[in-house]
């Protein structure tokens, strides 16, 4: 008869998951290799982790003993699961979108020892500064299951291409957690537009919103735009100006993502300025202007 699984985690056949799961940790402490330093020590916590990993998944036959699994054994037994997907927000500066830039951001992952059984039920993904590091060797950690563990720093590159929209999702495939019988969870960051003192983006598209007097919506006026790269923009307006108006620039736009030599448009609205008072005269000039005369 094969190993018996019970026997090995000192239980009765009787035992439930709740005893199964006490069980494996009472001994897994006191045989971890951490702290049984008797050379049949690693042999009797491989055989603690194998009853716990076989019993805990129901897969043994009801004596209890070990039986015949798929994938060679009940470590490959096609039970994987993947961890849920990491999330995270990306800030991005417009200039940084319309140029295109490279993000560097490092990432903190726990990997669990193979002499331990499964992964942390969770993703341990210790968050994210841009920049580049280096770190020591990462200290090894016993948990209360018994397994050790370790912490190790990675650095993800993440190449901004011109034109990328808010909602841009990058996927890193199977970077978080390491651990047996876990598929790592994939880290995904979403592209967020920071916000920008002169222009707001709309899809293709950018908006900026320029003052001018009365009098300049009136009679015409030259305004100054400097780009996002660099340019100062001499953009004449002959037309009449009202609140409704909006002047179309072609062309001064963000880098469209599927052909960045070509762009939007610039999009400019007017905040038209009133004056605060008016002297008599000049209320009897622009009422002889702009008032007809009732016939």
């Amino acid at each position: 008869m094969g190993l018996d699984y019970y026997a090995v985690l000192e239980l009765d056949r009787g035992a439930t998951a709740d005893d199964i799961k006490k069980a494996y940790r009472r001994l897994a402490l006191l045989y971890h290799p951490l702290k049984c330093k008797e050379q049949w020590g690693p042999s009797r916590f491989r055989q603690l982790a194998e009853a716990y990993d076989v019993l805990s998944d129901q897969f043994f036959a009801e004596d209890g003993s070990e039986v015949l699994l798929p994938f060679g054994g009940p470590r490959g037994r096609g039970a994987l699961r993947q961890d849920p997907p990491i999330v995270r927000d990306l800030y991005v500066s417009l200039e940084d979108l319309f140029h295109g830039c490279t993000k560097k951001i490092k990432i903190s992952r726990r990997f669990w020892s193979h002499h331990g059984l499964q992964s942390h039920p969770f993703p341990v993904l210790c968050w994210l500064v841009p920049g580049d590091w280096s770190s020591p060797d990462p200290p090894q950690v016993m948990n209360e299951d018994g397994q050790t563990s370790t912490i190790r720093d990675k650095i993800l590159t993440i190449d901004v291409q011109p034109g990328w929209k808010r909602g841009t999702r990058i996927t890193f495939e199977k970077e978080g957690d390491q651990g047996p019988n876990v598929i790592p969870a994939d880290i995904i960051f979403v592209v967020q537009e920071k916000l920008h003192s002169r222009f707001k983006r709309v899809d293709n598209n950018l908006i900026y919103v320029a003052s001018i007097p009365l009098g300049k919506a009136l009679t015409g006026c030259t305004l100054d735009v400097w780009t996002l790269d660099g340019r100062l923009l001499n953009i004449p307006i002959n037309d009449i100006v009202d609140p409704r108006y909006c002047k179309v620039v072609p062309g001064e736009g963000m880098p469209l993502p599927q052909d960045p030599e070509q762009k939007g448009d610039l999009l400019i609205y007017f905040n038209i300025c009133f004056p605060k008072s008016l002297s008599p005269e000049l209320k009897t000039l622009l009422k002889d202007a702009l008032v007809p005369e009732e016939h």
